[in-house]
């Protein structure tokens, strides 16, 4: 799938992850709005690592054109 067809995936809550990277990441999700110190936080996407825990996720150019995205359970 690309990019296009997994973003609304990952609006709807479903966790996603390219098969070209072949690496410790193990998902990708999105975060919704929330409130944070009693500001507006906007919604975020965020990656699992296997032994590292989450970190912010931003696609590259690469990611955006990549055809290879997939849903995870």
């Amino acid at each position: 799938m690309t990019f296009e067809n997994v973003l609304p995936l990952l609006k709807s809550g479903e966790k996603v992850i390219r098969t070209g990277w072949g690496g410790p990441e193990l998902y990708v999700k999105l975060v919704g709005e929330s409130v944070h110190d009693g500001e507006k936080l906007n919604p975020y996407m965020l990656i699992n690592v296997e032994g590292e825990g989450y970190t912010m996720f931003t696609p590259t150019v690469c990611d955006i054109l990549a055809d290879d995205w997939k849903v995870v359970d």
